[in-house]
């Protein structure tokens, strides 16, 4: 067991150095593009730049962490007074045009990075979860608050590198397993360096090549 705490000890330390570092190397490079992204979501619509939403963050025995996630704008101001709290769907018309090319190149993520600094977030984690849906997911999926028992949610990782956003419960569902299995790579540092090795190369693949959505 002594091994054991101290090989997650390690993992925790070694995870936190790479999440500052990454996230400092993060915002420097997103300095030259960031004028045009912004400039391109206050021409196309109106409303702020960034947008803000209350997520569910580590859960721990007897209580879950709570933060506000920072995003670049991607959907039409209000878009939520109709339809109340939904998740997007594809081709979702609440979404602008600068929006759904952001969202492909997984771009609306990078002001999470500031969450990352924080201490909310890592660079890599499971997604942080809505608490609006929060109560309907964990009682319709066994273990699902487990899935961040300890784990700091994250801008990628295992999940979403497999299966992008959520459009339904059952997407949800799907990906919890990939979440569980995360969390069974943090045990070892030479595990944890492996599979956020193998999350990083496909993010950047993904971002490359549109695949978000």
């Amino acid at each position: 067991m002594d091994n054991y705490l101290r090989s997650k000890r390690s993992v925790t330390m070694c995870k936190r150095v790479v999440d500052i570092s990454g996230a400092i190397i993060g915002l420097l490079a997103l300095l030259p593009i960031l004028p045009f992204i912004m400039l391109a979501i206050r021409m196309t619509s109106p409303g702020p730049i960034f947008y803000t939403q209350l997520r569910v963050g580590k859960s721990h025995i007897d209580h879950v962490e709570l933060f506000e996630i920072i995003k670049f704008r991607t959907m039409y101001q209000d878009a939520e007074v109709r339809t109340g709290a939904t998740w997007a769907t594809n081709n979702d018309p609440r979404i602008t045009p600068v929006g759904q090319f952001l969202r492909k190149a997984r771009l609306d993520e990078l002001p999470q990075l500031i969450n990352v600094l924080r201490g909310e977030m890592s660079l890599i984690g499971p997604r942080p979860e809505r608490p609006v849906f929060y109560q309907k997911l964990e009682q319709n999926i066994p273990f699902f608050t487990d899935r961040t028992y300890g784990v700091l949610p994250g801008i990628t990782g295992l999940a979403q590198v497999n299966q992008g956003y959520d459009t339904s419960i059952e997407d949800v569902r799907r990906k919890v397993g990939f979440d569980h299995g995360y969390a069974l790579s943090q045990h070892s540092l030479a595990s944890w360096f492996k599979t956020d090795l193998m999350i990083t190369m496909k993010t950047f693949v993904i971002m490359l090549d549109g695949r978000g959505r």
